[in-house]
Formats: structure tokens, C-alpha cells, sequence
């Protein structure tokens, strides 16, 4: 391959190296542009002379300013800019340029299991929710015992699922922010993929008693202190996931509208290619699926935090961007308590990806909301239940975030640069890489190849357009991604921002 760079935006003073090997020392680009020095794939390079303290641009913003003069052709590494000050958030523009709406796409459907509730389910599972960590190993037996046993006979039902978590006891309950956990486990233990009705496993003397962990509902509890030991508390267990099977094998899939699906989308692992590649095909997606009236969850406080000045105008109305920058102060004050900020964010991954700093990954992470205006602000632990392009504030752990979406979304989508195999055992999790390298090094992990966009092999719109069908199918049950075949899932990790006793 010639060498070849990236830019992204007319007034960009740097930009990212596209051939997997790097670039050598004396490489010339078209153009005219000569390497000085190797520079990595991903990772940035000089596109002109760059004085000491100059701003140094990538997606037309400013991601940090030089430490000492840079010559053409340099590799730029974190050690050679500062990191700028975050947006204020006292001055922003708020819903000043809402983006007008596109014209609806109709006709687009997947095959869903709907539930009495009104949401659909894109998969028929057994729940089996829990109160506490105490119980989960019972409950995790209990699974091992229900799919050998019992679950061959139900070959309508998809799987079995153990809600099991961290959170439940040792904890100040009533603690305003015990709210985020208890809300975010309620919505989970309701999910659309296992109808709404689960199947409850208490050990009796929690804090987090069913009745507090599901208010207005009342669950199918079995209380593990009400059985005469082990066995007979599993053998309760398999009784009434019986009965459960015998209803969930009942259901059908049927044609509804793509509107239903309820998608969340988050990243891990990034790179400097992910802004380029995987995230604006996301944001691609995202585009469509709006306009066929369904529903994107983009989330991730601190990787939106530096790109807050960007998404505050695109929002429908003001009440709206003032509830995003609630949502950025809240998360400032909860990392400042901490004595952290938002520099913490960026890890040893991101840095060898060619991510100098969380200014830089920011950028290039709002890219998966699309073009859209911005229709709802949800809070933590918060069920989504707008339509349109939502905010749903998490914080950026891939587990936590993923945990609090899945409280509303029944499809996910995660991109990643460097690689993860991450994945949701209650939803499809579909991986999207940024290069076309990483696809091929892990061609049974990784879904969509976005790749594709910075050799210039496809456009952003034709990997957006091929997520969009290829999620329509994963949700009628017609595919399944990697993760879901090799049944990778990680454990739930509910946020709690309250104090442990």
C-alpha cells in the first residue's frame, strides 16, 4: 500500500497514518508530504510546521497545543500537546441549530415477540432475576440444571438468563443515589426479551427486598431461607421456571415495525480510526433508524463531556440541551467528589491506538449520534421510552454503560478499535472494528468491518446502510452476531454513585 493519512476536516493541521505497517522515515505521500520519522498506524502526523504553543487541530476542534515546535511530517505523541480546558458549560448554545428532520423511511420491519406491556422483544428468554449477590451461585446451578434438563423441551424459548448482579446489601439503601442500581435492575428484571415477567430469586433478609427492587408488580418470588437446604431450594427453582417455560414457549415472533427497536450504542477499546470509521457509520445508522421511528441510545458522559459544544445546538428544543448539560455537571461534581476528572478516562489501549488525550476520543465517540437533532435526555438509571435520538446519561465503563442500557434497548451495537469481545447475555450485541485489520485478526468476533471507509473501499452511508439491514435481520432472529454464537456475556455492573456501609 502507498502511504497513505486521513484528514478529516479542511482545517485540520494533523492527520492519521491508514497503512497497517505505519509509514517509514522518508515515505512521500500524494501531495508532497515526506515522513521524518515512523509513525504507527492510527497515529497522527504533522500535515505542516506547528509552533510551540499553537492549537493543534483534528476534526476541525482543538485537541490539546504544542509543547515545543513541530516540523512536517513528525509523529505526534501524547507527551507533545496539553490538554485544553472542557467546554464551559455556562456557555453554550442551546438549541440554536436544531437539524431539520429527514423525510421517513416506511416499510422496514423485523419479526419481534410482543409483549402485553407494548414493547417487543427481539429474543424469548427465561429471566431469573435476583435480589442479591448472595444467591447468585444457587441461581447460576439452578441455569445449568434448567437448560440440560428442561429446556430441550421448549425448543421456543431461546435461552435462560441469570440476572444476577453486585449490588442488593452492604449498601445505604435508602442513600439517593442507591436509585441508579435499584431502578436500573427493576428495568432489567422487566425486560422486553424475556417478556416483561421474570422469574424471582430472594435469599429473604437483603436490603433490596423484591418489593423494593420491583414496586407495582408482583413477581413469582422464591425465597431461598423459606427452603430446607440446597437441593430443594434448585428443585423449587426448576418448578417454577417450568411454568414459566410453558408460557414463554407460547409466543411467536410477528412482523412489526422497525420503529420498535430500541438500539443502544456504545464503544470500547477506541482508536484514532474509530472517529473516522466505526463511529460516523454508527452514526449512519442511527440516522436511518430515526427515521423509520425507532430508537438510538447514545451515552457515555465523558466521552461526550468535550464534545458537549457540538451536540447542545443539535438538540429539538431548550428544556432538552438544558437537561444535557445537567447531565455533563452532574457527572463533573461525581468525578471532582472522587478527586478524578475526565482526564482518567483514556486508557493505555486508546493511547496506543493513536488517541492522544479524552478531548480527541470525544470527537470522535459523538460520531455514533449521528446527524439527528437530539429528542430526549434520560438520567441515570432512567428507562428510555422516547422515540428518536436519545441521550442516556452512563458513565463510559463498557460494562456499566452497557448495563444501563440494557434497562431500555433490546439490540446493541458496540464498536471497537483495538478490540474486545465484549457482549450482553439479554441482548444480541453486534461488534463493529474500526479497521479492516482488526476484522481479519478476529474474524469470529467481529460483525461489520468498518474498515472498508478509510482504504476509501466503501462510503460511511454504505457501512451504515449495511448495519441497518444486517441488525433488522439479527433482530427477526434470521442471524446472530459473534458474541451471542459463542454466548459471550459479561457480568451485569450496575452503577452506584451511593456510599457502601
Amino acid at each position: 500500500m502507498n502511504p497513505l493519512y486521513v484528514k478529516v476536516h479542511g482545517n485540520d493541521n494533523v492527520a492519521i497514518i491508514v497503512n497497517p505497517e505505519g509509514v517509514a522515515p522518508g515515505a512521500e505521500f500524494p501531495g508532497g508530504l515526506t515522513a521524518r520519522e515512523h509513525v504507527p498506524q492510527a497515529h497522527k502526523i504533522t500535515l505542516g510546521a506547528i509552533a510551540a504553543g499553537a492549537p493543534i487541530v483534528r476534526y476541525g476542534e482543538v485537541i490539546g497545543h504544542a509543547l515545543a515546535r513541530m516540523e512536517p511530517g513528525c509523529w505526534v505523541r501524547e507527551d507533545m500537546l496539553s490538554l485544553p480546558s472542557a467546554p464551559p458549560l455556562e456557555q453554550l448554545n442551546l438549541a440554536t441549530r436544531p437539524p431539520v428532520s429527514q423525510p421517513p423511511l416506511t416499510g422496514y420491519t423485523f419479526q419481534g415477540y410482543r409483549n402485553a406491556d407494548g414493547t417487543v422483544g427481539t429474543r424469548n428468554l427465561l429471566g431469573i432475576t435476583t435480589t442479591v449477590q448472595c444467591v447468585a451461585p444457587t441461581v447460576d446451578y439452578a441455569v445449568r440444571r434448567i437448560e440440560a434438563e428442561l429446556l430441550p423441551r421448549y425448543p421456543n424459548v431461546d435461552g435462560v438468563v441469570a440476572i444476577t448482579h453486585t449490588y442488593g446489601c452492604g449498601v445505604a439503601i435508602d442513600a439517593p443515589g442507591a436509585r441508579i442500581p435499584i431502578a436500573t435492575l427493576g428495568h432489567i428484571s422487566r425486560h422486553a426479551n424475556i417478556g416483561g415477567d421474570p422469574l424471582v430469586v430472594s435469599l429473604g433478609c437483603e436490603k433490596m427486598q423484591p418489593n423494593r427492587l420491583l414496586p407495582f408488580f408482583e413477581p413469582n418470588v422464591i425465597r431461598l431461607q423459606d427452603n430446607r437446604g440446597f437441593a430443594a431450594t434448585v428443585a423449587a427453582i426448576c418448578e417454577q421456571a417450568e411454568k414459566r417455560l410453558v408460557e414463554l414457549t407460547k409466543r411467536r415472533r410477528e412482523s412489526v415495525p422497525a420503529s420498535e427497536l430500541v438500539v443502544g450504542v456504545q464503544c470500547g477499546g477506541s482508536d484514532a480510526f474509530s472517529g473516522v470509521t466505526c463511529n460516523p457509520a454508527v452514526g449512519h445508522f442511527a440516522d436511518l433508524l430515526v427515521r423509520a421511528g425507532g430508537t438510538v441510545m447514545f451515552s457515555e458522559v465523558t466521552e461526550v463531556r468535550d464534545a458537549i459544544h457540538l451536540l447542545t445546538p443539535r438538540c429539538a428544543d431548550e428544556a432538552t440541551a438544558r437537561k444535557l448539560v445537567a447531565e455533563m455537571r452532574w457527572y463533573d461534581e461525581y468525578l471532582g467528589r472522587g478527586g478524578a476528572d475526565r482526564a482518567a478516562n483514556t486508557t493505555p489501549g486508546n493511547k496506543r491506538g493513536g488517541l492522544a488525550n479524552i478531548v480527541e476520543k470525544a470527537l470522535g465517540s459523538v460520531a455514533k449520534a449521528g446527524t439527528g437533532p437530539i429528542h430526549h435526555v434520560a438520567g441515570h438509571g432512567e428507562k428510555v421510552t422516547a422515540k428518536g435520538l436519545v441521550f442516556a446519561a452512563t458513565p463510559a465503563s463498557d460494562f456499566i454503560c452497557g448495563t444501563q442500557q440494557l434497562a431500555s434497548m433490546n439490540l446493541h451495537i458496540f464498536t471497537t478499535g483495538e478490540g474486545s469481545p465484549y457482549g450482553l447475555a439479554m441482548v444480541p450485541v453486534a461488534k463493529v472494528s474500526s479497521r479492516t485489520a482488526l476484522a481479519e485478526k478476529w474474524p469470529d468476533l467481529i460483525d461489520i468491518d468498518a474498515g472498508t471507509i478509510a482504504t476509501g473501499h466503501m462510503t460511511i452511508e454504505e457501512v451504515g446502510q449495511q448495519l441497518f439491514e444486517y441488525m433488522l435481520d439479527v433482530a427477526s432472529g434470521r442471524k446472530k452476531t459473534w458474541a451471542e454464537q459463542w454466548r459471550l456475556h459479561n457480568a451485569l455492573a450496575p452503577f452506584n454513585p451511593g456510599p457502601v456501609t
